[in-house]
């Protein structure tokens, strides 16, 4: 009985002290300690990150990072990162998390770990307004016809899955690749949902053809890195308190529901 119970007491310390590695070797353990939360996000998804006329960094996911941070009881550091290489930034740790409107996808999933969905979206469409008689997206995919979208993007993954006869052309940004479609040089741009009916309620007015039918599902989540069981969960409970008390409808509002933002950038 007492070499029973000397065992158990022994693997209980093993137990308790396995617990203690994982955790002194999580990102949250690092976070608190050095009192930073380095997120990493690429300014120009309207309305979740985007640069005011004054160059700080703006939206529904900065409003997100902060709380996330003031919960954790340390400061935030924005860390602007070309969308090609941020999940290369996560994992070569330049920052602690990506928070950037990034679609969660099973080859991303490969290389990164995602908390539950925050939000989710649907690729939609604006065409040249030349294609009045446009219904869906399968009146432009024929020869000839021109679909933009930005380069790496699931943008990019849904024009070349749904488009087999029309060029698609990629650009380096959102901004880039709708112009285009403006200047009449291609016939429609692919891209998020909340991207587009900004962009309608703005430059597009007028200009465009909005199909709001959601081509594709697309749950958006946080972004860590793989092997970080303390982390993914308290990211999980942050959502579900913020989703209850109020604070996330508050910056759904100020983002997605109002355009007193728009002022700040134009």
């Amino acid at each position: 009985m007492k070499k029973t119970l000397i065992a158990l007491i022994a693997l209980a310390s093993i137990l308790f002290a396995a617990d203690f590695n994982v955790w002194k070797n999580s990102t949250l353990h690092s976070i608190v300690k050095k009192g930073e939360l380095r997120v990493c996000l690429e300014p120009g998804y309207v309305p979740f990150e985007m640069r005011d006329k004054h160059g700080r960094i703006i939206g529904f996911d900065v409003d997100i990072s902060k709380k996330m941070a003031k919960d954790m009881g340390v400061k935030l550091k924005l860390v602007p990162t070309a969308w090609d290489g941020i999940i290369s930034a996560l994992i070569t740790n330049k920052c602690d998390i990506i928070i950037s409107g990034m679609t969660i996808t099973q080859q991303r999933n490969l290389k990164v770990s995602f908390a539950n969905p925050y939000f989710l979206v649907g690729q939609t469409l604006l065409v040249n307004k030349k294609h009045k008689g446009v219904k869906s997206y399968k009146d432009l995919d024929k020869k000839g016809m021109v679909i933009t979208t930005k380069l790496g993007t699931t943008g990019e993954i849904a024009a070349r899955k749904l488009f087999k006869h029309a060029t698609v052309k990629t650009f380096d940004s959102e901004s880039a690749a709708v112009q285009e479609v403006l200047n009449n040089r291609a016939d429609a741009f692919i891209y998020d949902k909340p991207y587009n009916e900004l962009f309608m309620a703005g430059k597009g007015k007028g200009k465009l053809i909005f199909l709001k039918e959601d081509l594709t599902y697309e749950p958006l989540g946080f972004a860590v890195n793989h092997g970080d069981p303390d982390f993914l969960n308290w990211l999980n409970n942050f959502l579900r308190q913020i989703r209850h008390d109020g604070t996330y409808d508050k910056f759904y509002k100020r983002w997605f529901q109002s355009t007193d933002w728009l002022k700040r950038v134009q």
